[in-house]
């Protein structure tokens, strides 16, 4: 089953999701600003995208700016500054099977799910 990590305000989440109900097949969609992943759910994610956190991390957002910007910060902290703002997580995120993709550009989400 599809899973997408959805902002119902982006326009780039919301163009992830038309291409995921399109798609034919069964999904869910998680509004990750409404129920915050875990640690644990966001390693594993990290783990499905092959990525570190520090590349999904939204920097042109204004608590990022503010409250982080030039900190040297590890994997773990940055995991926790991800769970307690959501916001500053990439979206949209895009989940099959084993494997996910932050859907910018778009196209990477129709990879994933075809």
């Amino acid at each position: 089953m599809i899973k997408i990590y959805h902002n119902t305000r982006c326009s780039k989440s919301r163009e992830g999701l038309e291409i995921v109900e399109n798609s034919g097949q069964e999904f869910e969609v998680r509004e990750y600003l409404k129920q915050p992943l875990s640690e644990d759910e966001l390693k594993n994610l990290l783990q499905k995208l092959q990525m570190k956190p520090s590349e999904i991390v939204r920097r042109n957002e204004n608590i990022w700016k503010e409250q982080f910007k030039n900190q040297n910060l590890n994997d773990e902290e940055l995991i926790k500054i991800l769970v307690d703002n959501p916001q500053l997580i990439e979206r949209p995120i895009v989940e099959k099977d084993h494997k996910a993709v932050v859907g910018r550009p778009s196209s990477e989400i129709e990879k994933l799910i075809n």
